[in-house]
C-alpha cells in the first residue's frame, strides 16, 4: 500500500509539472502580452482608471485586451481580467474560454480568480502579486479570509429565505432537456 501511495503521488507530479508552465519555458512571445497587459495598466492610471490591465490570448493571437474601469464605469465588478473575459466571450461567441490564456499586470483577485475558472481559462501570467497590491492599497486578504470563515461568522450577514420557492428554478432546470450545460 505504502508503495502504491509513492507510486500515485510520483505520478500526479509529473503530471503536474506537465500542466504547469516554468519559468524556463518563458517564450518572448508570453513576455510580449504580459507588456501589453502591464502597458494597459499604465495607460488605465492615465486615464482614471486603476492599475490593472489583462490581455487574452488565443493561437497567439491577442483575443482581448482591457483595463480595469471600476472608477470610469462606476461599477465594482469592471477589473481588467473580468474586461477582458467579457470582451473574449462577446468575440468568440461563448462563455468557454479553455482553449486561452489570460496575462494580467497583478495576481487576480479572488473575484478575477472565480471568473477564471468559470471560464475555463487554460493559463494565467501575473506580474505583481497580491502583496505588491497591498502596498498601494488594494487589499484583498481580508475576502480570502472571509471565503474561510463559517457563513455564520462573515462580516457581512448572510441569511437564507425562501429556499423552498427557489428550488422550483433548479429543479426546472434539471427536468430541461435542451440546457446548456457550464
Amino acid at each position: 500500500m505504502k508503495r502504491f501511495l509513492c507510486l500515485l503521488l510520483c505520478v500526479l507530479a509529473v503530471a503536474a509539472c506537465k500542466t504547469h508552465q516554468t519559468a524556463d519555458a518563458i517564450t518572448e512571445a508570453d513576455e510580449q502580452f504580459m507588456r501589453e497587459s502591464i502597458r494597459l495598466s499604465v495607460e488605465s492610471v492615465a486615464h482614471g482608471g486603476g492599475p490593472f490591465g489583462a490581455v487574452i490570448v488565443k493561437d497567439g493571437e491577442i483575443i482581448a485586451a482591457r483595463a480595469n474601469s471600476v472608477t470610469i464605469d462606476n461599477d465594482p465588478t469592471a477589473h481588467a481580467e473580468i474586461n477582458a473575459i467579457r470582451e473574449a466571450c462577446r468575440k468568440l461567441g461563448t462563455f468557454d474560454l479553455d482553449d486561452c490564456v489570460i496575462y494580467t499586470s497583478c495576481e487576480p483577485c479572488p473575484m478575477c480568480l472565480g471568473a477564471i475558472y468559470w471560464a475555463g481559462i487554460d493559463r494565467i501570467y501575473y506580474a505583481n502579486t497580491r502583496k505588491d497590491a497591498e502596498d498601494i492599497d488594494f487589499a484583498d486578504n481580508f475576502i480570502y479570509e472571509e471565503l474561510s470563515k463559517p457563513i455564520s461568522k462573515r462580516d457581512i450577514p448572510f441569511i437564507q429565505l425562501l429556499r423552498d420557492e427557489a428550488q422550483a428554478a433548479f429543479k426546472a432546470w434539471t427536468e430541461k432537456d435542451d440546457r446548456r450545460e457550464y
